[in-house]
């Protein structure tokens, strides 16, 4: 079992990221081998990330049933990954356009977000290390980090830290 953090922690994130959400929809169940290669391609992808820091891959949450959240240093890394010939993915996706893509028989769908620097919220009581949080630093939710809009605005509030330890000599 994954460990408790018992704090209310935040993410903490420099600069701006892309969150890319991913999931399926079974439309012939009988047809397992037409679906069945569709889910088992995903877990080798996200393995293949983990072990390509320089790819971008920040991380991801993946729940037994449900859709897929990713998380990208930009849309260029994800973009460069799905494109990426010796990856694993163009080989799944080209399988997948061949095999299922106008049949009908399995969907797929995703939706992609640009998040700019500061522009998000999140928090975690209780939690394990999860989603955003994971994949990047986690952080004491306390200080104007202590409420949704005190950290909506912390991106503003860092600048004001670094400018007051700049004039500090620090």
């Amino acid at each position: 079992m994954a460990k408790i953090n018992r704090q209310r922690l935040t993410a903490d994130i420099d600069g701006p990221f892309v969150v890319f959400i991913i999931g399926m929809r079974i439309n012939k169940p009988w047809k397992v081998h037409k679906w069945l290669p569709v889910i088992l391609a995903m877990p080798r992808m996200l393995a293949e990330l983990n072990e390509r820091p320089e790819s971008g891959f920040l991380g991801a949450q993946q729940p037994l049933i449900g859709p897929i959240v990713q998380y990208w240093r930009s849309f260029e890394h994800l973009e460069a990954y799905a494109r990426d010939r010796d990856a694993t993915h163009y080989p799944a996706w080209t399988r997948f356009n061949k095999s299922v893509a106008q049949n009908g028989d399995v969907g797929i769908w995703h939706e992609t977000y640009r998040v700019a620097a500061g522009e998000y919220e999140c928090v975690y009581n209780n939690m394990p290390d999860h989603g955003l949080g994971k994949a990047t630093t986690l952080v004491p939710a306390s200080g104007y980090r202590e409420t949704a809009a005190g950290r909506l605005a912390a991106a503003a509030h860092a600048q004001e830290d670094a400018a007051v330890e700049a004039s500090r000599g620090m």
